[in-house]
Order: structure tokens, then C-alpha cells, then sequence
């Protein structure tokens, strides 16, 4: 078996805004970041991401937050994609957390399809400043 490899699929600029806290629950704390816009760009696609999708967090009682995205991207040729990325923010002492994804597509048929047929990860990102955050997503290969 070999070890897996990756290449880059693209990367997102997506604004966010003001993120809504909905309190307790029984699965943990609940918010919701609103995603505003943005853009993306990778080897074999490029756009902008869609205003109106949202980021729904689950702060749980061990400090690690699930994130679980759906948006949309509308690419450079006016396909529309669905997007779902699910992931874990997981707190690492004395640094950063530690963000994984696991973004799914659907993608209509035609040139963007190939994100249909493969495995992707990802790794989320703050931007300077706020508002926004840098995700960059990777096929599995």
C-alpha cells in the first residue's frame, strides 16, 4: 500500500460576517458564521464564491469545534457548484488549532465534474484583519 499524496485543488478567499451565537445545546455550544462572498482560484478552476451559505460550529465539551459549511461556488464559466466542507478544529497547546476538512462537491456535468468523482481535504485558515478566511482544498491522489 502506498501512502497517500495530495495536489492542490484550489484556494478560497471567503468573507464572512458576524457570527450568531445560538447558545447551549445538547450536541454543545451552537453559532452560525454567515458566508458573505469571496473568490477561489486553482489549476483547473477559478470564480467566486457565492454570498448566502453559512458555516454552522458545534463547540463540544472536549475544546474541539466541528464546522459543517454549505455554500456555493459559481466558477469563472458560470457553473454553479454545491459545496459541503466538514471538519474539526481541534486545540494544540501552546499553538494554533489544528483545522482539517473534508469538503464534498456537487458538481454539474460538464467540465467540473471531475470534482464529483474524487476525494478531497482541506485546511482553513484566518486572514489578517478578519472578516474572512483563506480554505484550501486538496484532491487526494
Amino acid at each position: 500500500m502506498q501512502p497517500l499524496a495530495t495536489e492542490l485543488a484550489f484556494e478560497a478567499l471567503v468573507s464572512i460576517g458576524t457570527p450568531l451565537d445560538m447558545g447551549q445545546t445538547v450536541s454543545g455550544k451552537r453559532r452560525v458564521i454567515p458566508i458573505t462572498g469571496g473568490t477561489f482560484e486553482g489549476p483547473k478552476i477559478s470564480g467566486e464564491v457565492v454570498a448566502g451559505g453559512a458555516d454552522w460550529q458545534t463547540l463540544r465539551a472536549d475544546g474541539c469545534t466541528v464546522v459543517d459549511a454549505i455554500y456555493a461556488l459559481k466558477t469563472s464559466d458560470g457553473a454553479v457548484i454545491a459545496v459541503r466542507n466538514l471538519g474539526l478544529v481541534a486545540p494544540v497547546e501552546g499553538a494554533a488549532p489544528h483545522v482539517r476538512t473534508a469538503p464534498s462537491f456537487d458538481a454539474p456535468t460538464g467540465p467540473h465534474d471531475w470534482l464529483n468523482r474524487n476525494i478531497f481535504v482541506g485546511t482553513i485558515g484566518r486572514v489578517e484583519g478578519g472578516g474572512a478566511v483563506r480554505i484550501t482544498v486538496y484532491r487526494v491522489i
